[in-house]
């Protein structure tokens, strides 16, 4: 990659390691179903002009917005949901370790649901992510406090729902990638505004703070709609498999967030867990040991 890509991926990364930082923040007035509609709306808000400013439209027909919807609630609704509740448990750092798992639930997920074989470099990538896994979460399910392991599990959770939705996404190859991130979070707010209304009446909650707005905003424009532009500059210039390499700034960013902002600490488990994971997702990229195919690059 060029030293733009990398200064590129290196924003991207920080974009999307304060999302954590903006979530523990904000849930401290925010319950986690309003939370997402306020991510999804404020983005849609911000994402649909970039679509016609580009040049762009929004796809037509019934059948595409029926699949969109369907991708709103596998790539936003359930995942954002997930990691929302679980981060009331867990710190943000180790919020960020866990989410890193996507490409490797997302393997398993193709493997599973689309009969996709596995590179050696990626099995094994698997295994070891497994094993970090195990590392975090295992002591926690035999503690007295479960919460915490509710909490990792949740975010496990919205993994896999990230590796349904990329499977799902394949479909969308002939929208702009742009007009595609846009049509979700529209379709995802307009999902989630009936269900944030039952269940937190969202409209009685106190007057939010100062902090948590600016929370709020950090979270739907930089970490959601900004990132989006980001992720799909960097991946169109410098192919899938490098844009996929912030996977392993982000929770760099976001550990330093936590501990910095929030006085956040890991545990040893923890830590340990984290390294391995992190091996886990080198072996997967697979470049470090001479493996990795590299990405066609656009035209």
């Amino acid at each position: 990659m060029r030293r733009q890509d990398w200064i590129e991926l290196s924003i991207l990364s920080l974009l999307w390691g304060t999302t954590f930082f903006a979530v523990a923040i904000a849930l401290k007035e925010v319950p986690p179903v309003t939370l997402v509609l306020a991510r999804c709306s404020i983005a849609a808000a911000v994402l649909i002009p970039v679509v016609w400013l580009m040049g762009h439209a929004l796809p037509k027909g019934r059948t595409m917005w029926g699949a969109f919807l369907v991708m709103a609630i596998l790539n936003n609704i359930l995942p954002f949901t997930l990691i929302f509740y679980g981060q009331q448990f867990i710190p943000s750092g180790l919020t960020s370790v866990i989410n890193g798992m996507t490409p490797l639930m997302s393997l398993l997920v193709a493997r599973a649901f689309a009969g996709e074989q596995l590179a050696w470099n990626k099995f094994a990538g698997v295994l070891i992510g497994i094993l970090g896994v195990a590392i975090l979460i295992g002591p926690e399910l035999t503690g007295v406090d479960s919460n915490s392991a509710i909490g990792m599990l949740a975010v496990l959770a919205a993994t896999f729902c990230y590796g349904l939705s990329g499977l799902w996404g394949r479909r969308f190859k002939s929208v702009p990638p742009i007009a595609s991130a846009a049509t979700q979070v529209t379709c995802a707010t307009l999902l989630m505004l009936p269900i944030a209304a039952a269940s937190d009446q969202f409209w009685t909650l106190p007057a939010l703070s100062t902090k948590t707005w600016a929370a709020i905003l950090s979270l739907a424009i930089l970490s959601t709609a900004l990132a989006y532009i980001f992720f799909y500059r960097i991946m169109a210039r410098a192919g899938s498999n490098n844009v996929m390499l912030v996977t392993l700034l982000i929770p760099i960013s976001a550990i330093s967030l936590g501990v910095i902002g929030l006085g956040e600490t890991l545990t040893l488990q923890q830590v340990i867990g984290t390294l391995v994971i992190g091996l886990s997702l080198l072996v997967n990229d697979g470049r470090l040991i001479g493996v990795a195919t590299p990405a066609p690059q656009p035209k």
